[in-house]
């Protein structure tokens, strides 16, 4: 997984992390979250605000 598969990354957030509301997450955390996801094997260098604000979005859709 990369910062680009946002769908992707948030799908495995939202089974990894059940108990989070991710309009209450901050991006630090979420950064590191994502990090530590299985599989994901980007450059944290790579991530960006914008990014971080895709998975967040992607995060709440996929559990509305």
């Amino acid at each position: 997984m990369k910062w680009t598969d946002t769908l992707e990354i948030a799908i495995s957030l939202s089974e990894a992390h059940a108990d989070v509301d991710p309009t209450r997450i901050n991006f630090v955390d979420l950064m590191r979250w994502v990090i530590a996801l299985p599989g994901f094997s980007d450059d944290e260098k790579h991530c960006g605000e914008r990014i971080l604000e895709a998975i967040q979005q992607a995060w709440i859709d996929e559990i509305s």
